[in-house]
């Protein structure tokens, strides 16, 4: 396969669509070149009795800001490492946006405005009236999602997917769900600069705005690109 075209800037930073496809079964929007190896690894994985679908796919710059901005203010929970809920009204305007980085992205940075990321769960493993969480409990090897993890972890490579959130390196706390085609995220992350995120940023509503914009160096070095490389036998083209 030959390496995909690189994202320009409004690409990256999810303030446009066209490098986007929608797919209705499974309801999904990715990238244009994600759609057959995704499928591939969908049908790969019902052979082994598991349904995978996508909790979130693609998500716009305003789906993201919307999403930030609720958390900013309080109107969603703040996390720990085990998925329980901070004192929002303890922490300072740069705890508040720390603490929002450890498990949600800044609009304008977030990988899943490329259309290569992919949270994922298994619809053949939901008990009745379940609601899915995407908490690390979910992934372990108790969890609702063990079977899908362990099916992931050995096949998933194959397909060009890899965890990059799958050890804590300091900044985004480990997400078991979130998978990542490398042949897209590769690039795009190399492409997503400080200066690409300050553009995005500027003219938005984001609360915190100012805190961000001063602290961005350290906050992209820290949150978006201390990832886990794709490992070796990924590929990557």
């Amino acid at each position: 396969m030959l390496a995909a075209p690189m994202l320009d800037a409004l690409q990256l930073t999810g303030r446009t669509r066209t490098h986007i496809a929608q797919l209705d079964s499974p309801r999904v929007a990715l990238h244009v070149d994600a759609v057959a190896d995704f499928l591939a690894l969908r049908e790969a994985a019902r052979k082994s009795g598991i349904e995978i679908a996508v909790f979130s796919g693609f998500r716009d710059f305003e789906s993201q800001l919307a999403l930030w901005n609720r958390k900013f203010r309080g109107e969603r929970p703040l996390l720990d490492a085990d998925g329980l809920p901070v004192d929002h009204a303890s922490l300072d305007e740069a705890g508040i946006v720390d603490h929002i980085l450890r498990w949600t992205a800044l609009p304008g940075a977030s990988r899943h405005h490329w259309g290569s990321e992919l949270d994922l769960y298994d619809v053949a493993a939901l008990p009745e009236d379940y609601r899915v969480q995407l908490v690390p409990a979910e992934y372990a090897l108790t969890g609702v999602f063990a079977h899908l993890a362990g099916w992931l972890a050995d096949n998933a490579a194959g397909f060009g997917f890899f965890r990059p959130y799958a050890a804590f390196l300091g900044g985004v706390y480990p997400e078991p769900w979130h998978w990542s085609y490398a042949p897209v995220s590769v690039p795009a992350l190399a492409a997503l600069t400080p200066a690409v995120i300050a553009e995005a940023v500027t003219t938005s509503d984001l609360l915190g705005k100012e805190n961000v914009l001063g602290r961005l160096v350290e906050l992209h070095r820290t949150y978006v690109s201390a990832v886990n490389p794709p490992p070796q036998g990924v590929r990557v083209t």
